[in-house]
């Protein structure tokens, strides 16, 4: 079923192509305004379909009556216009249905924010009557169904190459998920939300793990409406992060412009209590440019320094984070990275540094990571750190990422448990058990181990550098040295019979 789906798709991206619509991104935004369109058609006939009982409708998508090019508004539903010839269609869907859609941004509603710019990418009648045809060819009534959907279509831009940085590795969030465990009274939040992989992945864990939550209405209208938050400057990421989101099952979560690291944070400081992300690592601001109350905790241009700091910004106290970082972050010698990585350590709880291998981006790029784990408190409670050194992700670490295992036996939680020989294929489900096992059994590991516990004095006495080789230690195998008296003795043999053997060959000569 689901590999028919994604035939479907492919056959769509290929018609987007052969339509003379070749970038990858232009395709997804433009699948993404017609999918949009699709939903409203959908929410429409919902309260239709309340009405009969009702006697009326509660809520009109569509209103009546004429839009003011003096189109029924009827015609703009996509029920509607899906049976129009292609020029038709065309001219409905591009003068009248994208100006009701941008018309939905300009008035604020909720599923219409990210539309005030919407504009249909092309002007091919037939391309618009193909591509409309087989989205609705697609069996999309189930929320499950549409979330493959598009989850297919994101690994599409990713696989093309482009706006690769949007996409972390879907197994190493729901590594990051489980050890965060999501509960329903959470605030969750990522700052550089890109097209909402995290939230996506931590509603996924709330309806797996706590279903009874949609039976409290308290909770529910939490989870549809105040419990995912993501910020991105890019308002195409944030047009495909919401379509996400939606298509997940979520109805109305806040997906916001921001450009995260510019503005102050003074309406949202500490509104969170779970900051998931991967932020962008590359480049540094200008002082003039960066907010103000992030300058007043870290003074650096650095980006990926100046995220640590806004995370600790917008969690409330007790909230925590499990966030990517590159590597130089943890053993950085300028002012700026020694103070970060020693308020972490003095001011707040850090619980963990786990160093992913190198590969884990690839083909989009090669630097070593690590995932940092922890708890905003403003009064310290650092103990010990543990540190997990991730050597396998179930996955080859060159630019083709070729799974290692078969799709049971991959990721942080695989269906079948997996033999110590697949683990060192994929270590991702022993980072999970040991990470639950932190204060207890993982206190006695030697520091040879894949995992340890690292006491915060060791931490302090080396300057707060939290790369994993300063306390790593390699295991030497003992070598067993006999006593010197017999070594002198087994010379002394060798020497005569070395003695014996000249003398012999002398005869021979002789």
């Amino acid at each position: 079923m689901l590999k028919d789906i994604q035939n479907q798709i492919d056959q769509i991206w290929n018609a987007f192509w052969s339509g003379g619509v070749s970038n990858p991104l232009a395709v997804m935004e433009q699948i993404t305004y017609l999918l949009f369109i699709k939903r409203l058609d959908e929410l429409h006939m919902l309260e239709e379909a309340k009405s009969r009982y009702s006697g009326e409708m509660e809520r009109r998508i569509f209103p009546e009556g004429q839009d003011a090019k003096g189109r029924n508004y009827e015609d703009l539903r996509w029920s509607k216009f899906k049976n129009f010839e292609p020029r038709e269609m065309l001219t409905v869907v591009d003068e009248h249905v994208f100006p009701f859609l941008r018309s939905l941004g300009e008035e604020g509603s909720s599923y219409g924010l990210h539309m005030r710019d919407a504009r249909l990418g092309f002007s091919n009648a037939g391309l618009l009557a193909k591509v409309v045809e087989m989205l609705d060819k697609i069996p999309m009534q189930d929320r499950d169904t549409k979330g493959d959907v598009y989850e297919y279509m994101l690994n599409k831009i990713a696989s093309a190459g482009q706006n690769g940085q949007f996409r972390t590795p879907r197994h190493i969030i729901q590594l990051m998920v489980e050890l965060t465990q999501p509960k329903p009274t959470d605030t969750i939040c990522d700052p550089a939300a890109g097209s909402c992989g995290f939230l996506v992945e931590a509603g996924e864990y709330l309806r797996k793990r706590n279903p009874e939550l949609f039976r409290d209405e308290t909770l529910r209208k939490h989870f549809h409406e105040g419990l995912f938050h993501g910020f991105d400057f890019d308002s195409t990421m944030l047009r495909i992060g919401t379509m996400n989101m939606v298509l997940h099952g979520v109805e109305n979560p806040t997906i916001t412009y921001r450009d995260s690291l510019a503005e102050e944070h003074g309406e949202d400081a500490g509104a969170y209590s779970l900051i998931l992300a991967n932020p962008p690592f590359a480049g540094s601001l200008d002082y003039e440019s960066t907010a103000k109350d992030l300058q007043k905790m870290v003074k650096t241009k650095k980006t990926e320094l100046l995220f640590l700091a806004l995370f600790l910004r917008l969690l409330k106290t007790g909230g925590r984070a499990a966030v990517i970082v590159p590597d130089g972050v943890l053993f950085g010698s300028s002012k700026a990275h020694k103070d970060l990585r020693k308020m972490l350590v003095e001011e707040h709880k850090l619980d963990a540094v786990i160093k992913l291998p190198s590969g884990v981006f690839k083909p989009y790029a090669g630097v070593s990571t690590a995932i940092l784990m922890f708890t905003k408190t403003g009064v310290g409670g650092t103990d010990t750190v543990w540190f997990y050194d991730v050597q396998a992700d179930g996955r080859s670490l060159d630019d083709k990422r070729t799974e290692l295992l078969p799709e049971d036996k991959l990721g942080a939680t695989p269906v079948t448990p997996l033999t110590a020989e697949e683990h060192e294929k994929n270590n991702l489900p022993d980072v999970l058990a040991r990470w639950f096992e932190r204060t207890t059994t993982e206190r006695d590991n030697p520091r040879t181990a894949q995992s340890f516990c690292v006491p915060k004095a060791d931490i302090e006495a080396a300057g707060y550098d939290l790369s994993l080789n300063r306390y790593k230690e390699v295991q030497h195998e003992e070598t067993h040295y006999d006593p010197p008296a017999q070594i002198i003795a087994e010379l002394q043999t060798l020497e005569a019979e070395i003695t014996q053997g000249l003398a012999q060959l002398e005869e021979l000569v002789k």
